[in-house]
C-alpha cells in the first residue's frame, strides 16, 4: 500500500508533480484519484513526455492534460477488479496495448496496480545496446591523455561501468562496446560482461567511423539502443523503448530541453517593416541527448566501412519519408565533455538513482 501511495495524485496537481510522481513510483504511470481514492484517469510516462514535446506549461494542473486527452479520445481509464486472475490481467493488457492496469474494489477505489513487467518473469527488452566509446576525449585533456574518456571514474567506478549496469537493470542483456582510442583498456576493465550480468562484445573501429558508422559492424537484427559513452544519466531506458514502439518509429532520438534568455530586445521584421519587439525573450530548444533507438530497417541505410554520423542517418530517414520521433529526457542527464562537466559529475553522481 505504501508503494501505491507514491503514484496517486489528484487532478489539481501540476504536470510537474505528475512527472515527479512517475519517477518516484518507477511504474511508468500516475493514477489520478478523487478524495475517496476513486480512479478518475491514468497518465502514463508517454502522455507526459508528449505534453513536454507539445510545449504544455508544466505548471498547469493535471486536469488540463486530462481534458485534452479526452478531447482526442485517449482517456478512458482501463481498470479491473482487485481479485482478477493474472492471466485475465495479461490478456486485458495485450488487448488494449497497455503495460499497467489499476485494480479497484467494488466502490471504484484504487487498491493496487498490475504491471506487465512484474507479471512476466525476468522481462528482457528485445534490443541490443551499443555504447559508443571510441572517441579521443580531446576536450578533457590532460585527463584523457592516458585514459579513454569512458573509463574516467565518476564516484567509485568508471563512467562506462555505471552505464553497463544501468542497461542491465533496464532488462538489456546484450551490450556491444564500440571502441577505437585505447580500446584495450576498456576491454580489460569490462571483460566479457559476466561480472555485470550481461553478454558483452566489442566492435573495434580500426579507423573512426563517426557516431553511426560503427553500427554497421554490429551483427543481428534486433533494434539497437545507442548511447554515447560519455553520458551520465538516470534515463528510464525501458520508457524509451516503449515510446519508440508505441509510435511505430524507425528511429527515436532522445532530446533534452535547453533554454536561454536573449539579453537584448528582439525585433521582428517583415522586409523593412518592424512588426513587433520582444524584450529579452526566453528561448527553449530541444538538443540531441546522444541516445537513440534504431530499428533494423534504419540500420540498413548505414553504409558499411565508412564514416557516417547520426545526423546524416536522421536526415536520410526524414528525407525518405521514414518516421523519426523525439523522446524528451526529463531525468538527470549530463554530457561529460569538458573539465567543468567532469567536476560537476563528481559532485552530483552520489545523489543519482544510478547503478551502484
Amino acid at each position: 500500500m505504501q508503494e501505491l501511495e507514491k503514484i496517486l495524485i489528484d487532478a489539481g496537481s501540476s504536470l510537474r508533480t505528475a512527472m515527479a510522481c512517475i519517477d518516484r513510483g518507477a511504474k511508468g504511470i500516475a493514477l489520478v484519484v478523487d478524495e475517496r481514492r476513486c480512479l478518475i484517469a491514468t497518465l502514463t510516462d508517454g502522455d507526459l513526455r508528449r505534453a513536454v514535446l507539445n510545449g504544455l506549461n508544466l505548471d498547469l494542473p493535471v486536469a488540463t492534460l486530462i481534458e485534452r486527452l479526452r478531447a482526442q479520445g485517449k482517456i478512458y481509464p482501463i481498470s479491473l477488479p482487485i481479485d482478477s486472475a493474472h492471466d485475465a490481467i495479461i490478456r486485458t493488457m495485450k488487448s488494449h496495448s497497455v503495460r499497467q492496469i489499476p485494480l479497484i474494489d467494488e466502490q471504484g477505489r484504487v487498491c493496487d496496480l498490475a504491471v506487465l513487467d512484474e507479471l512476466v518473469a525476468d522481462p528482457q527488452l528485445p534490443v541490443h545496446a551499443v555504447v559508443m566509446a571510441g572517441g579521443y576525449g580531446k576536450r578533457l585533456l590532460p585527463l584523457t591523455a592516458d585514459t579513454p574518456k569512458p573509463l574516467l571514474r565518476v564516484g567509485d567506478k568508471p563512467l562506462i561501468q555505471r552505464l553497463v549496469q544501468q542497461l542491465k537493470q533496464a532488462g538489456i542483456s546484450k551490450v556491444n562496446i564500440s571502441t577505437h582510442y585505447k580500446a584495450e583498456q576498456i576491454s580489460a576493465q569490462l571483460g566479457n560482461g559476466e561480472a555485470f550480468g550481461v553478454d558483452l562484445a566489442y566492435v573495434s573501429e580500426h579507423q573512426p567511423l563517426g557516431t553511426a558508422g560503427g553500427l554497421a559492424l554490429v551483427s543481428g537484427e534486433d533494434p539497437l539502443l545507442v548511447v554515447n559513452g560519455d553520458i551520465l544519466t538516470a534515463l528510464d531506458f525501458r520508457a524509451l523503448f516503449n515510446f519508440h514502439f508505441e509510435h511505430a518509429a524507425e528511429m527515436t532520438v532522445a532530446v533534452r530541453e535547453y533554454g536561454f534568455e536573449v539579453p537584448y530586445g528582439v525585433v521582428e521584421t517583415n522586409g523593412v517593416e518592424v512588426t513587433g519587439i520582444t524584450e529579452k525573450p526566453a528561448v527553449k530548444l530541444f538538443v540531441n541527448a546522444g541516445i537513440y533507438l534504431v530499428s533494423p530497417s534504419a540500420r540498413r541505410l548505414i553504409p558499411p566501412g565508412q564514416p557516417f554520423d547520426m545526423p546524416q542517418l536522421i536526415d536520410l530517414l526524414v528525407k525518405s519519408g521514414r518516421r523519426v520521433i523525439s523522446f524528451p529526457v526529463w531525468e538527470y542527464w549530463l554530457d561529460i565533455g569538458r573539465p567543468e562537466d567532469y567536476e560537476r559529475a563528481q559532485q552530483e553522481a552520489p545523489r543519482l538513482g544510478v547503478a551502484n
